[in-house]
């Protein structure tokens, strides 16, 4: 049995504890400062608030002034947290893990630098492991898997990738179930990469929902045409900027394409979606959506603000990128809803 600590009480955190106590392995939840009502909640009731089915038995939960005591020994930290909560994580978390153990984070994103590159959260925590002078086996999760789909033991793909497979061997045993199936990869930029990506491309098909319930009325029944002809725009592109990551090993395209056909069909980066394209800005649709935190935004436009650097040092055509650029505009700049369709079709010899 190992000591499986989750730092982040958050959706899809708290779901990793499902196959983590399944296992049989001692099992700590800990909440962040943003995470003591779900913690309370939980306590109380053995059951995450936005959980259908309750926690397994003999999870430990932990207020974050607990952290330390429910990281001392243990042989997985899994971080929990969403993209907001990177730097935080690595500014509060990092430090208090014990040397020498393994971490795996579920987050998702990429950050921009100033020259044009997109580095993974995971090379941004590897520069703060060696600041600090640690030794940490960090690992991250990508793969197409929604929080309440793996509580209720839907069949699920995933992959963890690090920079040493006998490490990610070692996560996998403790974490894969008959349900929560894991491929290994040492291919972090790839995986990362594409998982990120997904999530500003996923927002962009979900506009072509709304822009059909504004033509045909919000009972109308469903169009898949234009949404397959934006999934095919999204997928090029993706391919297109995960060659400029310097990725060759496109074998695990499949981790963003299928993350990207998830969350068109669920969750939060649909919703926004649908209402940008129905004709609200993002204000409004922010608003509706009542405080929800949205990834896929930052996302996108970090992507975007980096392809324009890159195209104006001459590596990177936007016009290959229509579908980005288009994103980028409704965010930043409240543009109305008017896909490209056009520029989407080619003429190929």
């Amino acid at each position: 049995m190992a000591k499986i600590t989750i730092v982040g009480a958050g959706m899809m955190g708290s779901a990793l504890a499902f196959p983590a106590r399944e296992n049989g392995h001692e099992v700590h939840l800990v909440g962040t400062h943003l995470d003591r009502e779900i913690i309370d909640v939980s306590r109380e009731t053995g059951r995450h608030p936005k959980f259908v089915s309750d926690f397994p038995a003999g999870i430990h939960y932990h207020q974050l002034e607990e952290m330390e005591a429910a990281l001392e020994n243990a042989d997985l930290v899994i971080g929990g947290v969403s993209s907001f909560g990177v730097e935080w994580f690595g500014d509060y978390v990092l430090p208090r893990i014990p040397d020498g153990t393994k971490v795996l984070t579920v987050t998702k994103g990429l950050m921009d630098m100033p020259d044009g590159r997109l580095l993974p959260y995971p090379y941004l925590w590897e520069e703060k492991v060696e600041q600090l002078g640690k030794q940490l086996h960090l690992c991250a999760v990508g793969g197409p898997c929604t929080s309440y789909e793996l509580v209720a033991h839907d069949q699920t793909e995933v992959a963890f990738c690090g920079s040493d497979l006998a490490v990610l061997e070692e996560i996998r045993q403790l974490m894969h179930t008959d349900y929560y199936h894991i491929s290994l990869s040492t291919d972090v930029m790839g995986i990362e990469s594409a998982v990120a990506l997904k999530n500003g491309y996923a927002l962009g098909i979900a506009l072509t929902i709304g822009l059909n319930q504004k033509a045909f009325g919000l009972d109308s029944e469903l169009h898949f045409n234009s949404q397959a002809a934006v999934f095919g725009q999204a997928a090029k592109e993706m391919y297109t900027i995960l060659g400029m990551q310097g990725v060759t090993n496109l074998n695990n395209f499949w981790v963003g394409v299928g993350d990207l056909y998830v969350t068109v069909y669920g969750g939060r980066t649909r919703l926004v979606g649908i209402l940008l394209g129905r004709g609200l800005n993002i204000d409004e649709a922010k608003a509706e959506l009542n405080g929800v935190t949205l990834e896929s935004l930052v996302v996108a436009v970090r992507v975007a603000r980096a392809m324009k650097v890159r195209a104006e040092k001459g590596e990177a055509d936007l016009s290959k990128l229509p579908l980005l650029m288009h994103v980028d505009e409704i965010l930043s700049e409240k543009k109305p809803v008017n896909i490209p369709w056009e520029s989407f079709t080619f003429v190929q010899e």
